[in-house]
């Protein structure tokens, strides 16, 4: 496989409402949506998760385009590629970090590839599902009665799982009212990095809840309070932000540092390295489920297939594109029915780019040949 062009855009789609955790309230999405073109004139199409800000983690939007333009594009141009994971394990293998940057040019490899063999991309990574159960992720809000009106919103529509950031001062009070409607939802936490160990009487106030999870209660690069605070708990800690690798996910497990991963294709450095910690997740009898980072359609294909894979048994963060945005880029749009998305039998990740609305959300391009 001898890729020919690849083509850079970097994108803005503003969100229908803004979406607030504790680290900051979102308005818009800017990212990097990457197209990479064979010589048969087919393209692969993946995004970007980085955010324009160092927020979530190091990478941003401009790290990104830089990494991307300046070392792993030319790696992708001057060879051919027999198989995507070549790309993980061997071409950016002297790169390190950078794991959005990779991750979303391995993605786009792995959208083309999958197209060159005339099959889905859930297929060709393994996936065995048909249908994956999604839930819904709800920022902080103004007030608890809203948040209380959305998640009766959510329930309506058959997500399967509600999701509520958390920091502060904003948790006990919160899931304790959410607890008194909705005594029987499967109801977790998201506190994005906002806690310390000096929080641990709060964090353990929450196991009266019976949380399916706390996500990444700590320091964002934290296993080891992790693991001291995991003993605390009855409440299954979900590690994010954490593992950014393998060895990341070997060494928390090993330490006891949390009962279930959410699992970015981005933030992991892409499909290859997330079906590796898939693995031995289910080796190791770890749950799975894939995060979200407010991706556009693009993005969200590419979850549906890793989502696909047998050990991501716990409902994701992939909504339906309507929640988020006016109109999505790709056609048709992702959407939910009954708390399920259908996994595409299309070839590669099974939805059409529209280069027509792609173009309307362009703030500039570049080609690389």
């Amino acid at each position: 496989m001898k890729i020919k062009r690849v083509i850079l855009r970097h994108m803005k789609l503003d969100l229908l409402t803004p979406f607030t955790t504790s680290f900051g309230t979102e308005y818009d999405r800017e990212f990097i949506l990457v197209e990479v073109i064979s010589e048969d004139g087919i393209s692969g199409w993946a995004e970007s998760v980085a955010m324009l800000d160092p927020l979530y983690n190091e990478e941003t939007l401009k790290s990104n385009w830089h990494i991307l333009e300046d070392y792993l594009i030319p790696i992708l141009l001057q060879n051919t590629i027999n198989h995507p994971d070549q790309l993980t394990e061997h071409y950016f293998q002297h790169i390190r970090g950078n794991y959005m940057a990779k991750a979303a040019l391995e993605g786009a490899v792995w959208d083309l590839y999958a197209k060159m063999q005339m099959a889905p991309l859930a297929t060709v990574i393994g996936g065995m599902k048909k249908t994956i159960d999604v839930g819904v992720s709800i920022g902080i809000k103004e007030s608890i009665e809203e948040t209380l009106e959305i998640i009766g919103q959510r329930l309506s529509e058959g997500y399967k799982r509600v999701k509520l950031k958390i920091k502060p001062g904003w948790d006990v009070e919160l899931i304790d009212r959410v607890r008194q409607i909705h005594p029987e939802i499967p109801l977790m936490a998201d506190a994005n990095s906002a806690y310390t160990l000096n929080d641990i009487d709060r964090l353990a106030a929450l196991d009266p809840y019976h949380l399916m999870m706390i996500e990444q209660p700590l320091a964002y690069n934290d296993i080891i309070d992790h693991a001291e605070l995991q003993a605390r708990l009855t409440t299954p800690i979900c590690l994010d932000e954490s593992i950014h690798s393998l060895e990341d996910a070997r060494k928390a497990i090993k330490l006891g540092s949390c009962k279930i991963i959410n699992i970015k294709i981005g933030r992991v450095g892409g499909i290859t390295p997330s079906r590796k910690i898939h693995d031995l997740c289910q080796s190791e009898g770890i749950p799975l489920w894939c995060g979200g980072m407010l991706e556009s359609g693009i993005g969200r294909a590419h979850n549906i297939a890793i989502t696909s894979l047998p050990n991501f048994v716990l409902p994701g963060d992939t909504a339906a594109s309507s929640l988020y945005w006016a109109e999505d880029i790709i056609e048709p749009e992702v959407t939910v029915e009954n708390g399920t998305i259908k996994v595409p039998i299309q070839p590669g990740i099974g939805y059409e780019a529209s280069l027509e609305k792609i173009e309307k959300y362009t703030i500039s391009s570049k080609i690389y040949k």
